[in-house]
């Protein structure tokens, strides 16, 4: 889960699954509430695990694109069925965190 899932990761990996090829500021401002450093950072380890693809063209000035690859894609419908439950859930969860924090 470590590979995957850690803090904005999943975020980013999402975004470049729903928006297609996108240059750096474009996924930053998909994700306004993550730092530039950490936003690098999770790019990096993406494109290390394989989940992503860097491509840099030369030119002036210099342009580089990131997408997802095919497996990148196949967490495809993890996110679909997180989406699924989140849909069917999500009264439930914000109606036990008011409860929850009513009592606390």
């Amino acid at each position: 889960m470590e590979v995957v899932f850690p803090r904005w990761k999943a975020q980013v990996l999402w975004v470049l699954l729903t928006r297609g090829r996108l240059r750096f500021g474009e996924i930053a401002r998909e994700l306004p509430r993550i730092a530039p450093s950490m936003l690098t950072l999770r790019l990096k380890e993406l494109e290390a695990d394989g989940f992503v693809v860097r491509t840099s063209f030369a030119e002036s000035p210099p342009r580089v694109e990131y997408s997802v690859t095919d497996l990148g894609r196949s967490l495809e419908p993890i996110f679909d069925g997180l989406l699924d439950w989140s849909a069917r859930h999500l009264d439930t969860v914000t109606e036990n965190r008011h409860n929850h924090d009513r009592h606390s």
